[in-house]
C-alpha cells in the first residue's frame, strides 16, 4: 500500500472515531433525559429514513442532495486557503433566484438552476473581493452578507418585485407544482419508488458536481492554483499566478456551488419559502461545515459524509416526542463538528501507531 492510500486509509478511520464518540455522547444525553426509552430513541437515530421506509429513504436523498453542495462550498473554499462561513446567505439569495426564475418567469428547470448558480457565485464572489483587493478578512464579511441576504430576500417577497412568488393564503412561496411545473426537476421515477412527492434526479446532479470538483482541483492546471495560492500567496505570487484573481475566483465557485445546492432544493419542491418565519438563516447552509470537516474537505468523501448528516438528522425525526426533542439529532452532528477539530490528532496519533507497528515488524527477526 502506497502512502497516498495509507494516509487515506487513516483519514477515514479519524472520520469514524469522531463519529463514533459523537453517536455515544449522544446515547449518553439520551440516557440521562430517559433512560427507559433512550435506547429505542438512539436506535430510531442510527436507523434514520430506513426506520419509516421507503418514505424516509426518499426523504433522506432529497437532504443529503443540498448537503453535498453547501459541504462542497465549505470545502472548496478550504482547499483554496479560504474560510467561506458565507453559505447560508449565498443559499438564500440563490433561493430567491431559484423561485423568481420558475415561478415569475416561467423558466425551465435547468435554467432556474443555473440562476440560482449565479446568484450564489455573485454574493459569494463579493467577500472574495474584499478579500483580495481590500483584505478584509472573509470571515467578517461573509457573516454580514449572510444576513444581508436574509433581510434583502425577504423584503423583496413583500414587495411587487418579488411579491407575486408570495401566497398571501399559506405565508409562503407558491407551490411549483401547481404554478410552474416546468421548473421542478425530473424524478425520473423516484417518487414512485419512495412514495414521496420530492425525491428527484437532484443527488444525481449533486454527486456528479463533487465528482467534477475533484477532479478540478486534484487533476488541472486551474485547481493546482487554486491551491498553491491558499498554501502560500506570496510563493504563488512569485510563479506568476494571480492570486487576487485566484481568491475572488475560488470564493465566486464556492458560492455557485452553495446555491446550486439551494436550487436542488427548491426545485425538487422540498420546501416553499416562507419570509414571516425565516428570521434566522438556513441551518443547511451551516451543516455544510461538518460535512466538509467530517470528509476532510474531500469532495467525494463529501458524498458519503453529507448522506450520513441526511441520515442522522431524519432519523432524529423519528424521535418519540414524548420524550425526546428531535434536536438532539443537531447535538449528535454538533458534538462530532466538534471532535472534528480534533481530527488531525486522532489521524496522527492512528499514524504513529502504525509507524511503532510497522517498525516492530521490521525489527523483528526472520
Amino acid at each position: 500500500m502506497n502512502e497516498k492510500a495509507k494516509d487515506a486509509v487513516v483519514s477515514v478511520a479519524a472520520s469514524l472515531m469522531c463519529v463514533a464518540i459523537g453517536l455515544s455522547v449522544g446515547f449518553m444525553i439520551l440516557c440521562c433525559i430517559n433512560s427507559e426509552n433512550a435506547p429505542d430513541g438512539f436506535f430510531r437515530i442510527l436507523q434514520g429514513g430506513f426506520y419509516l421506509k421507503p418514505k424516509g429513504i426518499g426523504s433522506e436523498i432529497t437532504q443529503a442532495a443540498p448537503l453535498i453542495m453547501t459541504g462542497l462550498s465549505v470545502a472548496f473554499a478550504f482547499q483554496t486557503g479560504l474560510f467561506n462561513i458565507g453559505v447560508a446567505g449565498q443559499y438564500t439569495v440563490s433561493v430567491f433566484g431559484a423561485l423568481y426564475s420558475a415561478i415569475i418567469l416561467g423558466l425551465p428547470w435547468y435554467l432556474c438552476l443555473l440562476t440560482a448558480m449565479l446568484c450564489g457565485a455573485i454574493w459569494g464572489a463579493i467577500p472574495g473581493i474584499f478579500k483580495a483587493y481590500l483584505n478584509v478578512n472573509e470571515v467578517i464579511t461573509s457573516i454580514m452578507f449572510n444576513w444581508m441576504g436574509l433581510y434583502l430576500v425577504n423584503e423583496l417577497l413583500y414587495t411587487g418585485f418579488g411579491g407575486a412568488m408570495y401566497d398571501q393564503r399559506t405565508t409562503r412561496t407558491y407551490k411549483l407544482s401547481g404554478v410552474a411545473p416546468q421548473a421542478l426537476i425530473p424524478d425520473a421515477g423516484l417518487n414512485s419508488v419512495f412514495k414521496t412527492s420530492s425525491t428527484t434526479i437532484a443527488i444525481f446532479i449533486a454527486i456528479v458536481i463533487a465528482v467534477v470538483m475533484s477532479v478540478i482541483l486534484d487533476q488541472t492546471t486551474f485547481g493546482y492554483e487554486l491551491k498553491a495560492c491558499g498554501f502560500n500567496r506570496d510563493a504563488a505570487r512569485y510563479a506568476g499566478m494571480s492570486e487576487k484573481r485566484n481568491m475572488v475566483l475560488s470564493m465566486m465557485i464556492a458560492g455557485a456551488l452553495a446555491g446550486t445546492g439551494a436550487g436542488l432544493y427548491f426545485l425538487s419542491g422540498a420546501s416553499e419559502w416562507n419570509p414571516q418565519v425565516a428570521t434566522a438563516l438556513p441551518v443547511i447552509g451551516f451543516n455544510g461545515i461538518p460535512v466538509a470537516l467530517l470528509a476532510m474537505s474531500n469532495p467525494v468523501g463529501i458524498i458519503f459524509s453529507a448522506i450520513f448528516v441526511a441520515h442522522i438528522s431524519v432519523g432524529g425525526a423519528y424521535l418519540p416526542t414524548k420524550y425526546f426533542q428531535p434536536e438532539i439529532a443537531d447535538l449528535i452532528v454538533a458534538v462530532i463538528i466538534y471532535l472534528c477539530a480534533f481530527t488531525a490528532l486522532f489521524k496522527g496519533a492512528m499514524q504513529h501507531l502504525v509507524e511503532k507497528r510497522n517498525a516492530g515488524k521490521e525489527g523483528r527477526p526472520e
